[in-house]
């Protein structure tokens, strides 16, 4: 536990007083010392980044909290995990993990586009169409299904996986799926026949790996993808979290410190 005041809070998470009070009050958080520090958790410390996020999104005070707790009551436990957020307009998107939620509470596949997605190609007979082209079009099929179909989205990266073996963000996407489906070893199996990897990969591996109790596994791949991208921020955080719960004060305060780098270059 690392011990805070007020006034840190308000720095670390750019949030008013009132807010942090209300939070406290409505049983998220710890209550704040009206004087000196105080001990906060790492659920706690979720619980600020969270709304610290949204208020940056320009979110009101009134559906920060709502939006709270509309996650926390449709989470099996009734907890507020390591997530990230996303704002779009009045729409809020929360990631747990590799899920991903509407305030609302009900589930949300992000979907990215890219430019030229949607433009059709002059055909060709298949024996003209490079294997990396077909492989691309079942991958841009499957990330298109994901919304309405996940069975065929997975026949689709599958297919892709087929023509293309070190198709990586097809890869990368079957193995998210498998994971949300409960298919954790078939996941994992999936990530680590990887013949190349990346930041996202190791990343998604590690959030595969906590899920399974293998925490040292899981610090190892969240230091891997710190290795191939030393901005993922989150990866210090779940370190912290990892370190903080396996009684390693002095690493889970370092990647911390890492962490709130981050955030005050980000409110600067």
């Amino acid at each position: 536990m690392q011990e805070y005041s007020l006034a840190d809070l308000k720095r670390l998470f750019g949030l008013p007083p009132a807010l942090i009070r209300k939070l406290s009050q409505a049983g998220f958080i710890t209550q704040p010392a009206s004087r000196g520090k105080n001990k906060y958790t790492f659920q706690d410390l979720l619980v600020l980044r969270v709304a610290g996020a949204l208020k940056a999104a320009k979110i009101s005070t009134a559906k920060i909290a709502e939006a709270l707790e509309q996650i926390r009551s449709a989470l099996p436990t009734g907890r507020l995990p390591a997530i990230a957020l996303a704002a779009s307009g009045k729409d809020l998107a929360v990631r747990e993990g590799l899920r991903e939620w509407e305030a609302s509470g009900q589930y949300a596949l992000p979907l990215v586009t890219k430019a030229g997605a949607g433009e059709v190609a002059a055909l060709r007979r298949p024996s003209e169409v490079p294997a990396a082209s077909i492989a691309q079009d079942h991958y841009q099929r499957g990330h298109g299904l994901e919304e309405t179909d996940v069975v065929a989205a997975r026949a689709a990266y599958l297919a892709a996986l087929s023509v293309q073996e070190d198709h990586l963000e097809a890869r990368i996407n079957l193995g998210r799926l498998l994971h949300l489906d409960g298919q954790l070893k078939e996941a994992e199996k999936l990530y680590r026949q990887a013949k190349s990897s990346s930041a996202l990969l190791s990343f998604n591996l590690a959030i595969l790996l906590e899920d399974l109790e293998r925490e040292e596994e899981a610090v190892a791949m969240y230091r891997d993808a710190l290795a191939q991208d030393p901005l993922l921020h989150d990866a210090h955080f779940n370190l912290s979290r990892l370190h903080e719960k396996a009684k390693r004060p002095r690493e889970a305060l370092r990647h911390l410190l890492a962490y709130r780098r981050h955030l005050d270059r980000y409110s600067e």
